[in-house]
């Protein structure tokens, strides 16, 4: 049955049945399978230029559906725009991860303008992702090399580095898109404080983020915020000289770390180790673990609970921690929330202290040796001797892999044996004076 028949008989069928008589319009000779056959050609040959540029097979139907304006260019124009994208990096992962964030960077006309736009920028060794950022923030903001260009050339003549300009394109590109007037207000702000000129390019290298703040809602607020705290413009120019990433913190999240540190009830050693570089850093100190925490599942209010009730958490470092946390969750099995009940296994080293003793139960687990599961807080909170006594005392093949009080591995003296014959207070031999003298 042909196409037309098919199309044209149910209207024929209604006005039949409406007692009204039309004459069909003649159609155009039309090849409908033809049509479908080249489409699906069409896509069957872009599909294959992507894999041939590292695409995976899976992930380009659902791709090439979501940009169909790749559908209204030939295979051959596709593969110029991907011929010039390899020539500014040749890297496939490059490719991949642009043409992934922002398929629109495909598109000739746009490439073949900023092939020769990075030739203008005259910026030695850019990475990778500084050119993927500078494409995508070009395309989604209708920037020209010009634009970028002159943003580039007022940010040199402030006197920031190229090395700093880099990390600006890699960190925060969209300052590309902000007016001269913007940037400005950072600058005048931080020398406000007292930071210098030449110490402004240390600064945003370190912590770029500092140009996309507004300097009315939220540097000057938290600065504010400081000042209310007690700590001078002078303790704050020196952290933040010391390190610029403390101006990331939200207003507020310092107030509530210091609330948190002086309120701490712990032994007078560990709270002057905390405190030893200073209650400002301290409170950053806090602020760090607790955005660590955060990041792996646990509430604000958990995660403060976890540094309140064991701050030894706040002496190590932030890898040290991520490691026990992986340890926790892919090792022993346990949940997040278990640190919430037993915060005292942060608290613990890790190689010394938590390997050891995990090594222990698990070869009991898998030997039938454990009676009743045990739980995390009987894992920690027992004393090494205790622990020694209840799981690794009674099975000898154990001595070696918990070593603590096995074998040559005795719990040794602070004090060599003998030694406190040194400290026997000299004798001297008693005249006949000094013996009257005593009777």
């Amino acid at each position: 049955m042909a196409t037309r028949d098919i199309i044209i008989r149910p209207l024929h069928q209604y006005f039949k049945r409406s007692a009204i008589s039309i004459t069909a319009p003649p159609f155009p000779n039309i090849n409908f399978q033809s049509f479908s056959i080249s489409a699906a050609s069409h896509h069957s040959n872009l599909a294959s230029l992507f894999q041939r540029y590292g695409f995976s097979p899976s992930q380009l139907p659902d791709f090439l559906r979501k940009n169909e304006f790749l559908l209204d260019s030939s295979p051959s124009e596709v593969e110029k725009s991907f011929e010039i994208l390899l020539s500014m990096k040749p890297s496939q992962d490059f490719i991949v991860s642009t043409i992934s964030s922002c398929p629109r960077v495909l598109e000739l006309e746009f490439l073949k303008k900023w092939q020769k736009g990075f030739l203008q920028l005259q910026i030695c060794n850019i990475t990778t992702k500084a050119v993927k950022n500078v494409l995508q923030v070009a395309k989604k903001m209708g920037l020209s090399p010009d634009d970028v260009l002159e943003c580039i050339l007022y940010l040199k003549d402030l006197g920031i580095s190229e090395g700093t300009i880099i990390r600006i394109l890699e960190e925060e590109p969209m300052i590309l898109a902000s007016k001269r007037d913007e940037i400005m207000e950072k600058v005048k702000f931080l020398m406000g404080i007292g930071v210098r000129k030449k110490e402004i390019d240390r600064i945003i290298c370190l912590f770029p983020g500092i140009l996309g703040y507004g300097v009315e809602n939220r540097l000057k607020p938290l600065f504010d915020e400081f000042d209310d705290l007690g700590f001078s413009l002078s303790e704050v120019k020196r952290e933040v000289l010391r390190d610029p990433v403390v101006l990331e913190l939200e207003n507020g999240e310092l107030t509530r770390c210091m609330e948190l540190l002086r309120s701490l009830k712990c032994r007078m050693a560990i709270k002057e180790r905390i405190f030893r570089s200073g209650e400002f850093r301290a409170g950053y100190e806090v602020k760090l673990r607790i955005s660590c925490l955060r990041e792996h599942g646990l509430t604000y209010r958990d995660a403060f609970g976890v540094l309140w009730k064991e701050p030894r958490v706040i002496l190590y470092e932030i890898g040290e921690i991520e490691k026990k946390i992986e340890f926790l969750l892919q090792k022993m099995r346990f949940d997040l929330q278990c640190l919430v009940e037993v915060p005292e296994y942060l608290g613990l080293n890790l190689d010394k202290q938590i390997v050891p003793r995990f090594k222990v139960i698990d070869y009991l687990r898998a030997n039938g040796g454990l009676g009743d599961e045990v739980r995390l807080r009987n894992l920690v909170k027992l004393s090494r001797l205790k622990f020694y006594n209840m799981y690794v005392k009674p099975y000898p093949e154990l001595e070696k892999v918990y070593g603590r009080f096995s074998g040559e591995d005795q719990v040794r003296s602070r004090h060599p044996v003998g030694m406190w014959k040194l400290f026997r207070p000299q004798q001297y031999l008693e005249s006949k004076e000094v013996a009257k003298n005593i009777e």
